[in-house]
């Protein structure tokens, strides 16, 4: 499922794009804010197609390799164990993941992608381990795909461009998409049929009204943020805070007064880690101390409301 982080880098980049929209439409903004999470889950199942394609690609090099009119001693022997690997075989036969790629119409097909990565992987140092190791089990399997997906897919420059280029939604999904394959094949066992379930768009519904909710207040209550961002940024004025530290901060007195039952501190400190990457190098320090003010003012004025597990880390500030 999509971690809460991503949840978040979803809800301030709709925000940014609501920013620049002129009709102010929060229906069609929060139906693109939708969409892009549905991307996401695009990307899990395109992923978990490559690795399917690159067994292919390989399937066939040995094939072509047969046919040759005086094939060598490895061409008539040749090591199946990428092509046989048995998750990979769970992962083809997996039916959430056939019908999900049926339905969306996934394919890599006219891609060069596919081919560039099998050339990088035959000349990987831990793919000639597999293939040549003399211990061959599920385990070793499951371990080099996920090492494959984990190293090789998401270090590669050339994937990472090509997903860019093919939709604007992935730019920044590798890393919690890679995350969440890792989390599903981990689950994966030696018996598991092709019924066993993939990791579901979202955690639960939760999640889904988070994102929502998180967003749509966000929209709406901008005056209120804004006002409290402005009495809080000694001798700076909004308009001169870059854009992208204001979004963030808004969506963090968002997320502060409108969800009773996230600690105060989880919030700061995920947002805190997204100015890291989304705003200047000094935003991180920044938003930081601007948002302990707006914390203080807050609780001084008895308007933080934290119930259940919001209430956590609330009584050592009593």
């Amino acid at each position: 499922m999509i971690s809460r982080r991503l949840l978040r880098i979803k809800a301030l980049m709709a925000l940014y794009a609501f920013n620049r929209r002129e009709d102010e439409n929060l229906a069609v903004a929060e139906k693109e804010l939708m969409f892009s999470i549905e991307k996401t889950y695009d990307l899990y199942h395109y992923l978990l197609l490559l690795v399917t394609d690159l067994a292919d690609i390989a399937s066939g090099r040995i094939d072509l390799a047969l046919q040759k009119r005086i094939p060598t001693e490895q061409d008539l022997n040749p090591v199946r164990r990428f092509i046989d690997n048995r998750l990979v075989g769970q992962i083809r036969e997996n039916l959430d993941f056939h019908n999900y790629i049926s339905s969306k119409k996934l394919s890599w097909v006219n891609s060069h992608i596919p081919r560039q990565l099998y050339n990088k992987m035959i000349s990987w140092d831990s793919y000639e381990e597999y293939m040549t190791s003399e211990v061959h089990s599920y385990q070793t399997d499951r371990k080099f795909i996920i090492k494959l997906i984990t190293t090789l897919f998401q270090q590669s420059e050339d994937l990472q461009s090509g997903l860019e280029e093919q939709s604007i939604y992935w730019n920044d999904d590798m890393e919690y998409v890679v995350s969440m394959i890792e989390k599903t094949l981990k689950k994966f066992k030696v018996d598991s049929g092709p019924s066993t379930p993939l990791m579901p768009l979202f955690k639960n519904d939760e999640d889904e009204e988070f994102v929502r909710v998180l967003f749509r207040k966000a929209v709406l209550t901008t005056k209120r943020n804004s006002d409290l961002i402005d009495k809080n940024t000694t001798n700076w004025e909004v308009e001169r805070i870059a854009l992208m530290d204001i979004l963030v901060m808004q969506l963090a007195v968002t997320e502060i007064l409108e969800f009773p039952e996230i600690p105060v501190k989880v919030t700061l400190n995920e947002y805190i880690e997204i100015a890291k990457y989304y705003c200047t190098s000094k935003s991180s320090t920044f938003v930081n101390g601007i948002l302990d003010n707006i914390v203080k003012e807050i609780r001084d004025g008895g308007l933080l409301k934290k119930s259940g597990r919001g209430l956590v880390g609330e009584a050592l500030t009593d």
